[in-house]
């Protein structure tokens, strides 16, 4: 396993990170989840001994069970804490509570005391605001934030979700009034959707924030189960059809990399986790697992390297429809 700087942190992950939404039984995430204790103490194992020492959960997945089942894991098997980096999420719907949700000082003071109690831990690694709240000002959040890394309970702050225009005002923000800034980007990215190609991945070169990419195999759709000859397969995407994305034209994503993944001796997942592995501004790339047999698949990815004639051919099925002003921003870049 190898080691990356988180950002321009001195903050070193693993490659890979091993995300829990898998882990517990509740709330809307429950058809995604379902693994209990026994087989959670299972799989943080294999993923320590693998080298893994980045773990990603969240509050809302399966409304805090997500976070109990990891802490009781991490316990269990005498893991040293300080060997691991821990990250959890603010946001999402924790009840029905009017002020169970959201952005604001309130929420998030006491969702990370909430999160501290249920991983049975000291103090958040990573804390990642897990969404856009439209009616809190960015500046309470981010004034919250950077309160919270201020006390000792939060080491870092991330953000998940949010358009790059608002995170480069939330740096603004930071930067003018001396807190803490945002120190990584957590986003859908996939051979599925390249959509933060666009705006995200432009700003995060341009500003430094390193790329934890989340539902790599496009929620199982790239996993090599699905294919236009078995299009109703068993699986997440069976029974929850997310992320969204254009079927048509993964199908033909499929196609190519499962013929690549024939000349690797792979499997299809893996070659779809080793090109996002490799993609520009990639740091740790979230992988989750319900059994021991996906774990292990998809930690074997990390073993292959692809070709630059396998990337081309890859990047050249999947690429994005150029939109304006991209096509514009090209064309005028000639000669400069």
């Amino acid at each position: 396993m190898k080691y990356n700087y988180l950002g321009s942190t001195g903050l070193l992950v693993s490659e890979l990170c091993f995300g829990t939404m898998t882990f517990g039984s509740q709330g809307i995430w429950k058809v995604l989840a379902g693994v209990q204790q026994g087989e959670v103490n299972s799989l943080v194992k294999t993923v320590a001994d693998s080298g893994i020492n980045f773990f990603d959960t969240a509050n809302i997945y399966s409304l805090g069970e997500s976070e109990t089942l990891l802490g009781n894991a991490i316990k269990s098997l005498g893991l040293n804490r300080n060997e691991l980096v821990i990250a959890t999420k603010v946001r999402g719907n924790m009840g029905e509570g009017p002020n169970e949700q959201g952005l604001s000082r309130y929420h998030i003071f006491y969702s990370v005391e909430d999160s501290l109690k249920r991983l049975q831990i000291s103090h958040i690694d990573i804390l990642y605001v897990h969404g856009v709240d439209a009616r809190t000002p960015v500046e309470e959040t981010m004034r919250a934030l950077n309160d919270l890394v201020l006390s000792g309970k939060v080491r870092y702050i991330a953000v998940c979700n949010w358009p790059a225009w608002m995170v480069m005002k939330a740096q603004g923000i930071a930067e003018k009034n001396g807190w803490n800034k945002f120190i990584g980007l957590q986003y859908f990215y996939s051979l599925a959707g390249r959509d933060i190609e666009r705006e995200v991945v432009p700003m995060a070169e341009d500003q430094k924030l390193d790329i934890m990419p989340w539902s790599p195999l496009a929620g199982g759709f790239l996993s090599g189960k699905y294919t236009r000859e078995n299009e109703a397969a068993e699986g997440r995407r069976a029974n929850f059809d997310f992320p969204p994305v254009n079927k048509e034209k993964t199908y033909d994503i499929i196609d190519v990399i499962s013929e690549i993944a024939g000349r690797h001796n792979a499997t299809t997942a893996q070659v779809a986790l080793a090109w996002v592995r490799m993609q520009k501004g990639i740091t740790s790339t979230i992988i989750g697992a319900k059994t021991e047999k996906q774990l292990q698949d998809n930690l074997k990815s990390v073993n292959i390297t692809l070709s630059e004639e396998e990337l081309n051919r890859i990047d050249e099925v999947s690429a994005l429809v150029k939109e304006y002003p991209q096509w514009m921003v090209e064309r005028q870049a000639y000669g400069r």
